[in-house]
């Protein structure tokens, strides 16, 4: 399939904006959907102000920023994916709003349209049966945040043919990123290896081991990690942290990927990080500040 023209991104979000706009950057006309038209507002705004910033670093060009934000139209009705060549799902990492978007999305789309979806822990193989193409369904994992991250995961399921394997690689490569294959098990690569130790991590902190500031001071000068995973934990979303977790644990049937009982508290009392202004690190105020 090389005349992919249109990309359409379901959901504005953290994810979803950020794969619009390298999207639109590398020239391909794009289709935003969210449920709200203030959610598209917030993540044309969120596209606008990051471009600015590479603007500003010298990253792109003016002229580059205005071509690509011209791009990018907005709707809140998937109905109007009827001419999206390529259809990248970036909704929350919950199996059944994630089935949900591909039961509106199937009826409208062309029979020849390819469906990715960007999970970072759901298989590929059961989302792509919950479709009417399971042969043109695929993992794309892009990473956060998506502007300035080079990794993108692509993951075949059983029933993906080449093709489509072929045209999201070509994708991918035309954004500038880099391939990497990951096979159809729980979370991956990244997350298979992150999240456990995102998880150790609130372990230590559950158990008293230390606290937020020593651990996360602890990684960054210890392991050289540019952030500590407490910190990045926060980032990423709490609530993302706890799904991949009970995806790790559920499929692969081992207690060493159990969630800290500490983090489902977090996200049980909506402190799920950066996004809800308070996680492990409270950012209501000028300068975060650790909430145990």
């Amino acid at each position: 399939m090389t005349g992919i023209r249109t990309i359409g991104v379901v959901g504005a979000g953290q994810m979803g904006n950020g794969i619009a706009h390298v999207c639109a950057l590398a020239g391909y006309d794009v289709l935003l959907n969210d449920v709200s038209a203030e959610r598209l507002e917030a993540g044309v705004a969120t596209i606008s102000r990051n471009m600015d910033r590479q603007v500003h670093r010298e990253m792109i060009s003016a002229d580059q920023r205005s071509a690509a934000l011209k791009r990018i139209r907005t709707v809140t009705a998937l109905t109007e994916f009827g001419d999206v060549d390529f259809a990248i799902e970036a909704a929350t990492e919950k199996e059944d709003i994630k089935k949900k978007i591909f039961d509106q999305l199937c009826p409208v789309m062309r029979k020849s349209a390819i469906l990715a979806s960007n999970t970072s822990s759901i298989s590929i193989t059961r989302l792509g049966s919950a479709t009417d193409r399971p042969e043109r369904f695929i993992g794309l994992h892009f990473m956060n945040p998506v502007p300035l991250m080079q990794l993108v995961e692509v993951i075949r399921g059983l029933a993906t043919d080449q093709e489509t394997y072929d045209a999201a690689v070509s994708i991918v490569e035309k954004l500038g990123k880099h391939v990497t294959n990951a096979e159809d098990f729980p979370a991956f690569i990244v997350n298979r290896v992150l999240m456990p130790m995102i998880n150790e991590a609130v372990y230590t902190l559950y158990e008293g081991v230390g606290t937020v500031e020593s651990i996360d001071t602890a990684m960054k000068l210890g392991a050289n990690h540019p952030m500590g995973p407490l910190e990045l934990a926060d980032f990423i979303g709490l609530d993302t942290c706890l799904s991949i977790m009970q995806v790790l644990h559920d499929g692969l049937a081992d207690t060493k990927y159990r969630p800290c009982p500490l983090l489902v508290k977090y996200v049980e009392a909506g402190w799920v990080g950066k996004k809800a202004g308070r996680g492990f690190y409270d950012y209501r105020g000028d300068v975060p500040v650790p909430t145990r």
